[in-house]
């Protein structure tokens, strides 16, 4: 499909780029700082203009379109500064391009006209392996603390991430229903806050409160109203039982 060429102030556009350095070069705006707001004004202006000519404009114009106003709706949020400038920088750095390369397709085109233009061979050109590109001192920071991020997220993991779990006792539900049993056989009532004071970490405090639930479970025990105390209940078979086993369990 035939790309559609538009006129503008007898030139040529060629595609949205092409469009807006038309439109800086016109309104005299600086490509190194754009003005976002009277560039998409200018922008808008010409789509309009093309549209009551009943013109159809390609869609790659109406999404250039759509570029300057997401750029200049994050320019009036302060906390978007950065990503503004970034956005802006990657527009004129296109434009810059495309101009060089306009630039340098008139350039190739003016050796083609007549018969007396001659080219040049194309000649071998040794490589230059020497970085030439200038940084600022941040970007420069930024860069290295990236590859080395990436540098500690390869690494495996050290031993010592794995010694507390090695080295750590497995706490089992059982031990913490037996030692429930035991503070019960002293104290028919016990606060639930007491039951946990012996515990020293995570670990012991989730298998007591395991060991609470398989006590309530059984019907052994039996929890208060407001939740605040414990009351053992045994069982009506076991009740000599449990007293006869109480110097056992101590």
């Amino acid at each position: 499909m035939k790309q559609l060429v538009f006129n503008i102030n007898d030139g040529q556009c060629e595609g949205p780029l092409d469009l807006v350095l038309q439109l800086i070069s016109k309104h005299k705006l600086n490509i190194l700082d754009i003005n976002i707001s009277e560039l998409l004004k200018q922008y808008t202006a010409q789509i309009e203009e093309w549209q009551k000519e009943k013109t159809e404009v390609s869609s790659e114009f109406l999404e250039m379109a759509a570029r300057l106003v997401y750029i200049k709706t994050k320019e009036l949020l302060p906390k978007y500064e950065e990503e503004v400038q970034k956005e802006k920088d990657e527009l004129v750095g296109q434009l810059l391009e495309y101009k060089a390369c306009k630039h340098a397709a008139f350039l190739l085109s003016q050796q083609s006209n007549g018969f007396n233009s001659f080219v040049r061979p194309m000649q071998k050109i040794e490589k230059d392996n020497t970085y030439k590109v200038t940084h600022k001192p941040q970007e420069i920071l930024l860069a290295y603390n990236d590859a080395m991020g990436r540098g500690k997220r390869r690494l495996p993991p050290r031993d010592e991430v794995f010694t507390p779990l090695v080295v750590k006792p497995v706490i089992s539900v059982s031990s913490k229903i037996v030692r429930l049993l035991r503070q019960f056989y002293h104290n028919k009532n016990l606060k639930f806050d007491d039951a946990f004071a012996l515990n020293t970490d995570k670990s012991e405090m989730v298998a007591t409160f395991l060991a609470i639930l398989e006590l309530i479970k059984a019907h052994r025990i039996k929890m208060s109203e407001d939740n605040t105390e414990m009351r053992f209940l045994g069982r009506e078979k076991d009740t000599g039982k449990e007293e006869s086993k109480g110097d056992n369990i101590e």
